[in-house]
């Protein structure tokens, strides 16, 4: 094994095997420390102007358009131009960095795969290292695996990759610098670029991310800045990186044109991350006892304020010369139940038929099974073309108060009460047990569906139109009864053996403690990742 030399006040709390000293190489670790180092600083202030601001929120403050770039807005610039390699991305795939799912996902068909560090991958060492090992291996098409009896490898044609590194509000605890966890979003964008960003060019491709949670330009102008220096210091042409910003946080929202702006010359345009979307309103809004939002169900991409965020990322997209790439509908094929599965497709076409005639130039699925049915949405309407991004939709007026029109506020039923606590729950014990996406009820949940779960739960408690369709008013007892009946009713859904292979009850613990704090957790994946052993 290669002998790993780093920096003295630099510090690795975590396994080194020998495969995994492909990735942990001494030149890749400092050119992570370099770009830690060197930014760490900008990423706290970011993180404290992101707390300033949710104390605003939460005393009856009100997001709205920025009156100090308001000359970028009326402004007449475009993005830099895009590789060839991003004229197509009708159908995008997504899912977490498991070797298998890698394989499979570049060999579905979709123009593009996206392969998540952040919201369907549990962050323990051994998932983001071997994640790492998968895209190197992928990258120069020697990824294989044999499962099953079965062999996998990649086929003739595959999806063009793109890479989500985590969130700036996520440490990576196995790695310090002067005793202090360095930023999880450049320690996972480092590694991938220093070893893959040559290898792509060489294929004639480039290294192309999605940048997840951003909240302000400024948030943007830090990746960006970051884009440079990790060019600069690898010899690599600026304006190779591509970046695709998810706009999942009601903040963003207000700042689609400012965020373009700042990536100009790096971006690949924006994405409706609808379901962190819904958390975010939900969170920053959660102090406000008149707020409310009804069960989970019913706020679809239709409802007024989903509606016009979907409008405003796509028209603003299309002005500026830039990609719209549609969100996700959670459903996935019921392979069990034909009637179930033909409900399920029926939603998920409605959902890209939508996009597709909206404007978008594409749209993202979650399994294999939906990558043709998607795909027609958008051959449908694109006649031959690659892309919508001519279609300029001037007819679109979204004002600050369509963004915030937050219907409907009903109904709240004892089922979208009890599902909400159910999927928490069983997500919460998958992602404690290593697995960050999973299927529940037919659904693929991640950390940002069931964030919306936790977080309603904590709103409902606290808000004035917190009551049930029945008029019983959502209190903590009510939830923590439920909480405990529910933990029984998944040992029955699952059975007992798998049940014990799994930490439910402790994620129903960690449930009741979320919704019983007096200041709302920001993050539920935070707490949980101090639990994770690994």
């Amino acid at each position: 094994m290669n002998r790993l030399t780093i920096p003295q006040n630099m510090k690795i709390n975590a396994e080194i095997n020998e495969s995994y000293s492909k990735i942990l190489t001494t030149e890749a670790m400092l050119f992570v420390y370099d770009l830690a180092s060197e930014f760490e600083s900008r990423r706290q202030q970011i993180l404290k102007t992101r707390i300033e601001k949710a104390q605003k929120y939460r005393q009856g403050a009100l997001p709205c358009f920025l009156s100090e770039t308001e000359s970028i807005r009326k402004g007449n610039w475009q993005v830099a131009s895009l590789p060839k390699e991003m004229d197509d991305r009708r159908v995008e795939i997504t899912g977490p960095v498991d070797r298998k799912m890698i394989i499979n996902a570049l060999n579905s068909g979709a123009s593009v795969f996206m392969a998540d560090f952040e919201d369907s991958n549990t962050p323990l060492w051994s998932n983001q290292i071997n994640g790492q090992i998968n895209l190197y291996d992928a990258v120069r098409k020697t990824i294989t695996l044999t499962s099953g009896g079965k062999n996998y490898q990649l086929g003739d044609k595959i999806a063009t990759l793109f890479v989500r590194p985590r969130g700036w509000h996520l440490d990576e605890k196995h790695v310090l610098i002067d005793g202090q966890p360095i930023s999880a979003s450049i320690f996972d964008f480092a590694l991938y670029f220093y070893h893959n960003a040559q290898e792509l060019i060489d294929q004639g491709c480039a290294p192309f991310f999605y940048l997840p949670k951003l909240e302000s330009h400024l948030e943007a102008r830090l990746w960006n800045d970051i884009f440079v220096e990790a060019q600069n210091k690898l010899s690599i042409p600026q304006s190779t990186i591509k970046a695709t910003v998810l706009i999942e946080t009601i903040l963003a929202a207000f700042e689609m044109d400012e965020i373009l702006y700042e990536l100009k010359d790096h971006s690949a345009g924006l994405n409706a991350g609808r379901w962190d979307y819904i958390f975010s309103c939900i969170k920053k809004f959660s102090s406000n006892k008149d707020f409310c939002l009804a069960d989970r169900s019913q706020i679809t991409m239709t409802v007024p304020f989903m509606r016009a965020y979907a409008l405003l990322l796509l028209k603003t997209c299309h002005k500026r010369g830039a990609p719209a790439i549609g969100g996700m509908s959670a459903y996935i094929p019921v392979k069990s139940d034909p009637v179930a599965n033909e409900k399920a497709m029926a939603q998920v076409k409605a959902d890209k038929d939508r996009d597709a005639n909206d404007g978008y130039d594409g749209g993202w699925v979650a399994h294999p099974g939906l990558v043709e049915l998607a795909m027609n949405s958008w051959n449908n309407v694109l006649a031959g073309k690659t892309h919508q991004r001519e279609k300029q939709r001037d007819d679109i007026i979204v004002n600050d108060s369509d963004l915030l029109n937050f219907q409907p506020e009903s109904p709240i039923t004892e089922k979208g009460l009890r599902n909400n606590i159910s999927v928490a729950i069983q997500y919460l014990g998958s992602w404690l047990n290593g697995n960050g996406c999973v299927p529940i009820n037919n659904l693929m949940e991640d950390a940002a569906t069931a964030e919306i779960s936790r977080s309603q739960l904590w709103q409902w408690i606290r808000s004035e139109k917190g009551i049930l369709e029945d008029g019983q008013r959502i209190t903590l007892e009510m939830c923590k009864k439920m909480i405990a009946e529910e933990l029984i009713n998944v040992k029955e859904i699952i059975g007992e053996q798998t049940y014990n292979l799994i930490p439910f009850p402790k994620a129903a613990q960690m449930l009741e403690q979320l919704i019983s704090s007096d200041q709302f957790i920001e993050f539920l994946t935070l707490p949980a990742y101090e639990m994770l052993e690994g």
